[in-house]
């Protein structure tokens, strides 16, 4: 079974192994006057691309979006992309590990995770002014290393973190109390640990200690589904993952995802995206290299 292309946090040290936790670059250095084109992979950090200037387009889990101005994509771990970002674009590329950034209390814990669900964002010129006045300061303060600076970082990535969501509920308002968002984002989580392992309902509303009738009333409130077809989606997008990101057979990825009947896996497959495995990856190459 071929893994997912993963890429690091590198320090920019020639050193083998010479990894961190945090980084923040700025996008016109990085690009050297040329374009950016990378093929798909995914991280084991969480990234996040603000843009003041940007062209070309960034496909996060098969979801394709046209670059702009002003506007920034936000990725968890684990998720799959790939970018064309063209020559010109200035902004900044911030990465860090789960393992940097914590919250020490609920809200803030609520506001990243609303935040890291944001894959993109577009802001007016003012908005996207104060994002990129907190990004400037946190490049500052990274670069030159003072004491204490990455405490300097993550108080300010607390603000980042808040404006960001901030521009969003301006965008798209709605009357989710935050228990009930709260408890779908753990839902989200425990998908995204377990769903090898765990494809039933009830196994997931006895991890959140809540009964099914629960489960499904808090994911019908905030994404109108039933707990169900959330489920079944992510294994369909896991399935993606690794069929368009790796060489792998369909009986690899079917048992990688626990189906040891490789049938049913593409009868599934089928059902949810109207192709078999196979046929799935041919049309998706085809397109790409069309593009």
């Amino acid at each position: 079974m071929e893994n997912i292309p993963v890429r690091y946090i590198y320090t920019g040290s020639k050193e083998l192994g010479s990894f961190e936790t945090f980084s923040i670059r700025n996008i016109q250095d990085l690009l050297h006057g040329e374009d950016m084109v990378q093929e798909l992979h995914r991280h084991d950090f969480f990234y996040i691309l603000a843009l003041e200037k940007g062209e070309g387009n960034h496909e996060i889990d098969f979801k394709s979006y046209q670059i702009c101005d002003n506007s920034v994509f936000f990725m968890r771990p684990g998720q799959v992309h790939q970018l064309v970002l063209k020559a010109g674009s200035k902004g900044y590329l911030m990465e860090f590990k789960p393992d940097f950034y914590y919250c020490t209390d609920q809200l803030s814990s609520q506001i990243f995770r609303k935040a890291s669900k944001m894959n993109h964002s577009h802001s007016d010129e003012n908005r996207f002014r104060k994002l990129l006045s907190v990004l400037t300061y946190i490049f500052q303060e990274f670069t030159t290393r003072q004491e204490n600076y990455q405490e300097v970082i993550k108080a300010n990535l607390d603000i980042f973190f808040i404006e960001l969501v901030r521009q969003d509920i301006k965008k798209h308002p709605d009357d989710i109390n935050l228990y009930t968002q709260g408890r779908f984002e753990e839902f989200l989580e425990l998908l995204e640990t377990h769903v090898i392992n765990y494809k039933q309902v009830s196994q997931y509303a006895e991890l959140l200690n809540l009964s099914i009738y629960q489960l499904n009333a808090i994911t019908k409130a905030t994404l109108g589904k039933r707990c169900s077809v959330l489920i079944n989606e992510y294994i369909i997008l896991e399935s993606k993952r690794y069929l368009l990101a790796t060489t792998s057979q369909v009986s690899q990825i079917a048992a990688y995802l626990g189906y040891g009947d490789v049938s049913y896996f593409i009868r599934f497959f089928k059902k949810h995206t109207g192709y078999p495995p196979e046929i799935f990856r041919s049309k998706y190459i085809q397109t790409t290299r069309v593009i």
